[in-house]
């Protein structure tokens, strides 16, 4: 089980034209938005990423807006965790379970999420927050993750699992969230 004092959100690269061309790409990008939202409401670390900025530009407004506070950790490599910025954040933030989202599934979104679980980090992926430029190429990144027990979760199912209660002190918050 996921919990508030365990868990950071992972937002990998929805940015620029591609943010807006993969499948499915207004429903990412909403989910992804409303999981930033939640998370800061949360009090959960949110480590946001950016494949080679410069090129493919910043994070998509609907996302970054709500991403007042820090900067984007740029990178090179697919893989966050091949990036030294990445894993001083981690090690900072001290969290054990990873909320894997962004773009795309096949490559950056797979490759971060399998070096994460591999450091024995517990991994889920955001289905609902995840694409790529064809629904094959998501569908056989989550197929690869979750048979590495990377397992799936919605955006609604991850956050009532941090919420765990109705009396939760932000349940009203994140109800409208996802209402």
């Amino acid at each position: 089980m996921f919990t508030v004092e365990k868990a950071c959100l992972v937002v990998v690269d929805v940015q620029g034209k591609l943010a807006t061309i993969v499948d499915d790409s207004e429903m990412v990008i909403e989910n992804v938005a409303k999981l930033v939202q939640a998370m800061q409401a949360l009090e959960v670390p949110i480590l946001w990423l950016e494949q080679n900025p410069s090129r493919l530009g910043g994070t998509a407004l609907e996302i970054a807006q709500h991403l007042e506070e820090g900067q984007p950790i740029p990178k090179m490599a697919f893989s966050a965790c091949q990036e030294e910025a990445f894993v001083e954040a981690m090690k900072e933030n001290g969290r054990t379970q990873f909320i894997v989202t962004g773009i795309e599934t096949h490559i950056c979104v797979y490759q971060s999420a399998r070096h994460l679980k591999e450091q024995g980090f517990e991994v889920e992926v955001v289905v609902d927050a995840v694409s790529s430029r064809t629904k094959a190429n998501k569908e056989i990144g989550l197929t690869k993750m979750h048979a590495l027990g990377i397992y799936p979760t919605s955006t609604e199912m991850i956050l009532y699992e941090l919420l765990q209660r109705a009396d939760h002190e932000h349940f009203k918050t994140i109800l409208k969230l996802v209402k």
